[in-house]
């Protein structure tokens, strides 16, 4: 086996997650929202519901890749899986006003999405740290971040000179390069969990699968995160239409975008720094509070500078939640099973990445505004504010895992 520094698996995976899933379904959407519903003849509601679907199978497909992640390592599973993203992304090339083809097409980069999710890059760098784990985690993920800086303003060049239909081929030729090339090079799982080609996590510390499912703590922090995601990511997946329909230039809607984006970069590695140092909780609750202002701000009806603070505000709660929900879930239940734990886990998360971006979609086309959703999004964080306060000590406390991890 290759010897590979941990710090280049964190490189890695900060670059496969420039075009993870969630950038290129849900944030990238934004951009195409527009140009693909006009030209196809279909409402916003029509396509986020393909958003929708994509969600569903999404999280079923991570539920199994958590199971394949335990029992078979995750480079295995990793590298076919990106393969097929780079493939249905460019199959969204190819979508036409037929809403049952596009939803088959939603449906089959939902299915293979899984492999770009943060979950596999998650689980490897949660065995190979223990006491910089939050740090690493937050370096990892915001690869997402800047892919919504990136992926959004890359889109916007290709549409000018290859249309929308260009610009996802234009996507999908950028996963192979980001994503399969980095972790073909140096994605793998460490010699403490991989030896002479066989996996095994049986030695790691942690709960039981059942047990984990059986505690109020996961459950808890499942709907948490649930909720989260579907207010944050139902409020930034539909930025740009909003400010295009209050008459800011395409340009600078896209920008607010990207603005957002940095506010992702930051809000993960702050968060995956203080992680190290301050009980998860207290974080969770600082990042998701500060979202809750941004679709604040962005209800408000406001342009220009107060809606780039709420887009910036609302990014910097995407930033934080993926590094939470990975590190608070080691802490909790363990490393032992966490493939299977944060699997199930991810199930409901990514039917909140769905779910959210298609309620706000159909609440634009009932009311011809996203006030009235917005206006629910920051009651539900302010209930998942409230649970997360009530989660207690971690279960596995840093220095205590004997994994071999640092």
């Amino acid at each position: 086996m290759l010897n590979v520094n941990r710090w280049w698996i964190v490189a890695a995976s900060f670059s496969a997650l420039l075009v993870g899933s969630g950038v290129v379904n849900i944030f990238a959407t934004g951009v195409f929202l527009v140009p693909v519903t006009q030209e196809l003849g279909i409402s916003r509601g029509d396509y986020t519901f393909g958003l929708l679907v994509n969600g569903i199978l999404t999280a079923i497909a991570v539920f199994i890749y958590g199971w394949l992640y335990d029992r078979y390592g995750v480079r295995k599973i990793l590298l076919p899986g990106v393969l097929l993203c780079a493939l249905a992304t460019y199959l969204y090339s190819q979508m036409s006003p037929n809403l049952t083809a596009l939803y088959l097409i939603f449906g089959f980069a939902g299915l293979v999405g899984g492999a770009q999710t943060p979950m596999g890059y998650t689980t490897v760098i949660n065995q190979w740290f223990d006491r910089q784990r939050g740090l690493a985690l937050g370096i990892a993920t915001a690869g997402v971040g800047f892919g919504v800086v990136f992926v959004p303003q890359l889109v916007t060049k290709l549409m000018v000179g290859y249309g929308w239909r260009g610009a996802y081929i234009g996507i999908a030729i950028a996963i192979l390069i980001l994503a399969f090339l980095p972790a073909l090079l140096f994605i793998r799982n460490p010699p403490s969990v991989e030896s002479q080609g066989k996996v095994s996590t049986d030695h790691l510390p942690g709960m039981a699968a059942s047990e984990a499912f059986g505690s109020w703590r996961f459950w808890a922090l499942t709907a948490s995160f649930f909720v989260a995601v579907m207010a944050i990511n139902g409020t930034i997946t539909n930025l740009v239409p909003l400010l295009r329909d209050r008459g800011v230039a395409p340009q600078d809607a896209v920008g607010a975008l990207s603005f957002a984006g940095g506010a992702i970069v930051l809000g993960r590695m702050i968060a995956g720094w203080f992680l190290d140092r301050v009980w998860g909780s207290y974080v969770a609750v600082i990042f998701f509070g500060l979202s809750l202002i941004g679709i604040g701000l962005l209800a408000s009806g406001a342009t220009g500078p107060v809606a780039l603070l709420g887009a910036a505000l609302c990014g910097a709660g995407v930033g934080a939640e993926i590094d939470l929900m990975g590190y608070l879930m080691s802490r909790y239940f363990g490393l032992k099973n966490f493939g299977k734990i944060y699997g199930l886990m991810f199930v409901f998360f990514n039917v909140g990445t769905g779910l959210g971006p298609y309620l706000s979609g159909m609440t634009f086309d009932k009311y011809k505004s996203y006030t009235p959703i917005l206006t629910g999004y920051m009651v539900a964080l302010a209930i998942v504010c409230a649970v997360l306060l009530t989660l207690g000590p971690y279960l596995f406390k840093p220095g205590e895992d004997q994994s071999g991890a640092k």
